[in-house]
């Protein structure tokens, strides 16, 4: 399976951008899809999660401003970043809890996959 994201760019502060992350593969489903951020000095850190049923969680830093979508019949995602600030300013990756289906379900198996990254950039 793999994560391919598009979107991101260079945008003023209070501005808007939207990231959009889709998985492709064979014989899959996917679980949890999630955005996270790194920032040049910080680890990666959770901004967005989607569960399968539709649930989200967002932590405080994003929470209000930050809203994600999740269409399952497509497996993608989209995050989408509105009064953005230039701490948001970060290397975004899209996640996807996989599980792998084989010829038996007793051989299925979970892991997680990461798309490539896009930048986002706020400028004050």
């Amino acid at each position: 399976v793999q994560l391919q994201a598009s979107g991101g760019g260079l945008v003023q502060a209070g501005g808007s951008l939207s990231l959009s992350c889709a998985a492709s593969g064979m014989r899959f489903s996917i679980n949890d899809m999630s955005w996270y951020r790194q920032g040049p000095v910080n680890e990666r850190e959770l901004v967005a999660r989607v569960t399968r049923g539709g649930s989200t969680y967002y932590p405080d830093s994003v929470k209000g401003r930050f809203t994600v979508s999740r269409d399952n019949a497509k497996n993608s995602i989209i995050l989408q970043m509105n009064n953005l600030k230039p701490d948001d300013t970060a290397v975004y990756y899209c996640n996807a809890a996989v599980r792998r289906h084989a010829l038996s379900p007793k051989y299925d198996y979970d892991y997680d996959v990461w798309g490539q990254g896009t930048q986002v950039t706020v400028s004050s």
